[in-house]
C-alpha cells in the first residue's frame, strides 16, 4: 500500500471517529428521543415511513427493510415499515404527472393515516420532496423525524424530533445516519423481543 493511500486513509477514519465523538457528545439524547418515539408509534399500530434521495434513499430502505424484518433478533415479530423510494411505477409516474418535489407527499397522501410516522432523511436538511412529505404528513395527522446533516432549516418547523448530526460533509453525515439508523434498529429490537 502507497504512503499516499495510508495518509488518506488515516485521516478518513479520524474524521469519522471526530464527527462520531461529537454527535455521540450533542445528539445521544435526541437520538435516544427519536427512537423512542418511533417504538411508541409502533406499539400503537402505526406504519413508519421513510424518504430521502440519493444515499438516503438507500438508507431509508436499509432503514425499512431491519424494522420489517429484524435486526439482530430473528425472534422478533415484522413491523410495518415503507420506504417510499421503492415503488419505480409510483416514483417515476408522480415524478411525471406532478412533479419530483411530490414523490413522497403524494405516496403519503395515498398510504399513511393518522396516527404514523415518517422519518425524513436529508443531508442537506433542505430537500424539497422531503419538506413537501412533512408538510402532506402535518395536513394527515401524521408525525414527523427528520435526521439532517447540521442545518435543520428547511424541516425545523415540520418535525416533533430532529437528529442534527454536526458536520456540512455529506459522506460523514451519511456515514452517522447509518449509526442512528443502527441504534434506532437495535432499540426497536429491544423493545419487541419477548
Amino acid at each position: 500500500m502507497s504512503d499516499n493511500s495510508t495518509e488518506i486513509i488515516e485521516t478518513w477514519f479520524k474524521a469519522h471517529i471526530g464527527v462520531a465523538e461529537r454527535t455521540l457528545s450533542e445528539q445521544a439524547g435526541a437520538i435516544a428521543a427519536a427512537g423512542e418515539r418511533i417504538i411508541e408509534r409502533l406499539r400503537e399500530g402505526a406504519t413508519i415511513f421513510i424518504c430521502g434521495n440519493g444515499g438516503s434513499a438507500a438508507d431509508a430502505q436499509h432503514f425499512a427493510a431491519e424494522i420489517v424484518g429484524n435486526f439482530k433478533r430473528r425472534e422478533r415479530a415484522a413491523m410495518p415499515a415503507l420506504a417510499l423510494t421503492v415503488d419505480s411505477s409510483a416514483l417515476t409516474s408522480i415524478s411525471n404527472d406532478f412533479g419530483y418535489e411530490q414523490v413522497f407527499s403524494r405516496q403519503l397522501e395515498g398510504l399513511a393515516r393518522a396516527g404514523d410516522l415518517v422519518v425524513g432523511i436529508t443531508t442537506s436538511g433542505t430537500s424539497k420532496n422531503v419538506v413537501a412529505a412533512f408538510d402532506r404528513a402535518q395536513a394527515l395527522g401524521v408525525e414527523c423525524i427528520a435526521l439532517v446533516g447540521e442545518s435543520s432549516a428547511g424541516v425545523a418547523p415540520l418535525c416533533s424530533h430532529i437528529v442534527s448530526i454536526p458536520t456540512s460533509e455529506t459522506a460523514k453525515v451519511q456515514e452517522m445516519h447509518i449509526a442512528v439508523i443502527h441504534s434506532w434498529c437495535e432499540m426497536i429490537d429491544l423493545a419487541f423481543t419477548s
